[in-house]
């Protein structure tokens, strides 16, 4: 964030500076005759911008730091119409003195270019009308600095508003960020717990049914707190290693349950070496097995996974034994992953829930 603060800084300080320099450049470029700078007329020149410059520099130090982005934004007005005026009327007024003591035909920040010669023609008459419609109206020299300090002020505290807001953006992009990091760590702690829990509790029921079977148990569930442990503090982890831990899961599962209860798990053999969030399905899967198994009776879960395009495809279908009417979205890891998929995926997901007194079905799709 600092790094990208100081880029902004350091961009406008170089347009700023860029911008006087080629200021004060300008009267190198004028006042040359037979390839010498007149140095006279320059310092002349330099002398009516250095007003401007004070103005630049009182708003750009002062004004603008400690009243317009101090939310004083009433007093910078008023301190900048204050500003204009004083220093408008002075710089006229020492600058018809200067001219009434020197003697010079012309007030502004630059010397004039030489005067028109006078019409010779002793002949009296009527002005040329042509050329009166081609001559523009000079403006007052007092309307020309009035004019001149806005355009400054103007300029300066627009780049300033520029560069600020421009920040600002940047600063709340990044809180977003970290704001979205810290949400999806926190989901992932939800899954990883309530996972661990109910595997214990199936290698607790086992133990008594068959103890081999139940040593089994606990090195392939060493083998998925290991992808836990390592594989899912990642915000992306590969396609094939989630695919692993979903079989393991699923055959841990399987030791708990008697025959009747149908399991299958039918997954794509092609899969695409592609990415996607650890354990986004964990919390899908457990909710099948937590409200789809019933010992009273016959029950069933069916896994599809496949992809067409860059588009993966994942369907959980499960028997609804204790179907009780509430609305699927009340189940707390529903919740969590349709929140996972809003923080990561945002609009570019397809997640339906359906269900009825017999089937529970869950279709999730996301890109790949």
């Amino acid at each position: 964030m600092k790094t990208r603060a100081g880029a902004l800084k350091y961009a406008e300080s170089l347009i700023l500076i860029t911008i006087w320099v080629a200021i004060l450049m300008v009267p190198f470029l004028i006042f040359q005759r037979d390839d010498k700078v007149v140095w006279e007329s320059v310092f002349i020149a330099w002398m009516g911008v250095l007003p401007f410059f004070l103005v630049f520099l009182i708003n750009h130090f002062l004004l603008i730091p400690f009243l317009l982005f101090k939310n004083n934004k009433l007093f910078y007005l008023l301190s900048v119409i204050i500003l204009l005026m004083m220093f408008s009327f002075s710089t006229f007024y020492l600058e018809r003195n200067r001219m009434e003591t020197n003697s010079l035909p012309y007030p502004g920040i630059y010397p004039p270019p030489q005067a028109v010669q006078p019409n010779h023609n002793p002949r009296p008459g009527p002005p040329d009308r042509q050329q009166q419609r081609g001559s523009p109206i000079p403006f007052p020299p007092l309307v020309n600095t009035i004019i001149l300090s806005v355009l400054v002020i103007g300029f300066d505290t627009g780049l300033r508003l520029i560069v600020r807001w421009t920040k600002l953006e940047q600063e709340k992009t990044i809180l977003q960020k970290e704001n979205i990091q810290n949400q999806l760590a926190f989901l992932r702690n939800q899954v990883s717990p309530h996972f661990f829990m109910n595997t214990l509790n199936n290698i607790h029921a086992l133990i008594d049914i068959n103890a081999e079977e139940a040593k089994t148990a606990i090195i392939k569930l060493s083998k998925l707190m290991r992808h836990l442990l390592y594989d899912a503090d990642t915000d992306f982890t590969p396609l094939k290693k989630e695919v692993e831990f979903i079989k393991s899961y699923i055959n841990l599962m399987m030791l708990r349950f008697p025959e009747k209860v149908k399991i299958t798990l039918d997954i794509a053999d092609d899969l695409p070496d592609r990415q996607i969030p650890p354990l986004l399905y964990t919390s899908l899967i457990e909710n099948a097995f937590k409200h789809g198994i019933s010992y009273n009776s016959n029950s069933f879960i069916h896994i599809r996974l496949s992809f067409s395009g860059n588009r993966l495809l994942f369907e959980i279908r499960n028997s609804n034994p204790h179907f009780s009417g509430k609305h699927a979205s009340e189940s707390i890891g529903l919740e969590n992953t349709r929140k996972r998929l809003e923080l990561i995926y945002h609009d570019k997901y397809d997640f339906e829930i359906n269900q009825n007194e017999e089937i529970f079905a869950v279709k999730l799709i996301i890109p790949l």
